[in-house]
């Protein structure tokens, strides 16, 4: 490892960390040979990658699924954008910034595959999610689908509507892991009634890292009539897609977490043709039923940080989807592979091609998963997300393309630990 493309590789956090240099990083890219697989195991090429951030190497982040930091050029670009808008922000944020978030919307657009006019930017995947889920005219009795595995969130939204609307919840609970594609379409075909309305439903469901056949429920809803919303929170630039690999109408995600955008960043998908017929969250005039910006209509907020959305853009757009999706599945098996080893361990993730990507949940036999994570902070500075579901429990842990082998090492030892000698005593006291 560590003899491809030195050139460009060499060159590219000098690039990176000079704003002034962003617009060379793709011929420098250029020069860059081999596979996105051969690429996925190029420490030297990764190690520049990961100098572009300014992440607290004391400690091993692997929750990069909640919330990731960004490289540095991007907070410098907010930073500059937050500077300029407190001049005279009524002047500046309001009249010069705003109007630049156009072409932050385009670019997502082409990035995502659709028109412009189909794209709204937002604070997050909950806030989009929720605009579709209470942008729907629901009546009482009407039923509304999804899997026991979404996001808590849009479940809760779901469960206040059933108190103040009178609609009805209906859940179903996916296998583990959900290989068969065509089974997942067979379930939520069979949670369909007469009553049926909406479905919810994860590209990859962030509880497990499955990614799910979006295009086939979306298909098969269609033939009946009955819209899909699409959470997307943990797939937009994580792993290769576009709009047209999905076919849906509705779709919502965040960009804080894997592309590495400024918090509180996120994007709303919904096709032309629907955007009347779906009500925003926050109120907008009649003259804009039709208009995609509807969904933007939240009072005052700051520019600067959708604007540097396109900085955020311009780095994943340079490693490149294939590189980086190899790149994060590689960091997956990496750690999994040699902990599997050890009988104990479960992997309640799928390792198989295009089933799962930087997300993977691990579990040891007859510990806890929150007693798991406390152990991994505590004893080692190691960040993970414990997950306790009805149908399993074990730790989610979500690598990035910052993450380094030695850190990953470092977790599996600590897991070894584990297995091989259990929990301190002082984690076992009820």
């Amino acid at each position: 490892m560590g003899t491809l493309g030195r050139p460009a590789a060499a060159a590219f956090v000098t690039a990176t960390l000079r704003p002034e240099g962003v617009t060379r990083l793709a011929d420098l890219f250029a020069g860059l040979s081999g596979t996105p697989e051969e690429i996925a195991r190029d420490e030297d090429f990764w190690r520049e990658v990961q100098t572009g951030f300014t992440v607290d190497r004391s400690l091993i982040n692997l929750n990069n699924g909640g919330v990731s930091p960004s490289p540095a050029f991007v907070q410098d670009a907010m930073k500059r954008h937050l500077d300029f808008s407190n001049e005279a922000p009524a002047r500046t944020m309001w009249g010069i910034l705003e109007p630049q978030k156009e072409g932050v919307r385009q670019r997502l657009a082409r990035e995502f595959g659709c028109d412009a006019e189909e794209m709204a930017i937002t604070r997050n995947a909950s806030e989009g999610l929720q605009i579709c889920q209470l942008g729907f005219d629901l009546e009482p009795g009407d039923e509304v689908l999804t899997s026991t595995h979404d996001y808590p969130r849009m479940i809760t939204t779901f469960q206040q509507m059933e108190r103040r609307n009178g609609i009805r919840l209906v859940q179903f609970p996916l296998p583990i892991p959900a290989e068969d594609e065509d089974e997942v379409v067979r379930r939520f075909e069979a949670g369909i009634t007469p009553r049926t309305k909406v479905i919810l439903m994860s590209h990859i469901v962030n509880i497990t890292g499955q990614i799910l056949p979006v295009k086939k429920v979306v298909q098969m809803a269609r033939s009946r009539g009955i819209p899909v919303i699409v959470d997307g929170a943990h797939a937009f630039a994580h792993f290769a897609f576009r709009h047209a690999d999905l076919d849906c109408d509705y779709y919502a995600t965040s960009l804080h977490k894997w592309l590495h955008a400024p918090h509180g960043t996120g994007m709303l998908y919904v096709r032309k043709e629907k955007i009347a017929g779906l009500w925003p969250m926050m109120a907008a005039s009649a003259s804009m039923d039709d208009n995609i910006r509807k969904f933007e209509e939240i009072g005052t907020h700051p520019a600067a940080n959708f604007l540097a959305i396109g900085e955020a853009l311009t780095f994943y757009q340079t490693i490149g989807a294939e590189r980086k999706q190899e790149r994060l599945r590689y960091l997956t098996r990496y750690w999994a592979e040699p902990l599997l080893r050890h009988d104990r361990v479960r992997l309640h993730t799928s390792l198989k091609p295009g089933q799962s990507c930087g997300i993977g949940v691990v579990q040891i036999e007859g510990v806890p998963s929150g007693a798991m994570g406390s152990y991994l902070w505590e004893e080692h500075r190691i960040i993970s997300t414990p997950i306790g579901h009805p149908d399993f429990e074990g730790n989610r842990i979500t690598p990035s393309v910052y993450t380094t082998l030695e850190e990953l090492d470092r977790f599996v030892e600590a897991m070894e630990k584990l297995v091989r000698h259990g929990l301190p005593e002082k984690y076992t006291r009820a």
